[in-house]
């Protein structure tokens, strides 16, 4: 499973800052990363086990911003 988030974070240190925290979240068994050219600072995490509920309490706790981001569904009606 994908978890994709919307998070505050802007900075290649906050990243730095955070990789530890998420490393011991993901006990090592997760691959996570930061898109922070993207206009909501994405952090995509590829996990079977992870919560998007622990995710968000961490960066809350963190003091960043973080919440999940919806699918959204286009459809062209004609």
């Amino acid at each position: 499973m994908i978890l994709v988030l919307k998070t505050s974070v802007r900075k290649q240190k906050e990243v730095k800052r955070l990789k530890p925290f998420l490393d011991q979240l993901s006990r090592g068994r997760a691959n996570w990363n930061f898109d922070l050219e993207d206009c909501d600072h994405i952090l995509r995490i590829e996990s079977d086990f992870l919560k998007v509920s622990e995710v968000v309490e961490l960066l809350n706790r963190m003091n960043f911003f973080c919440e999940e981001l919806e699918d959204i569904v286009t459809v062209k009606i004609e």
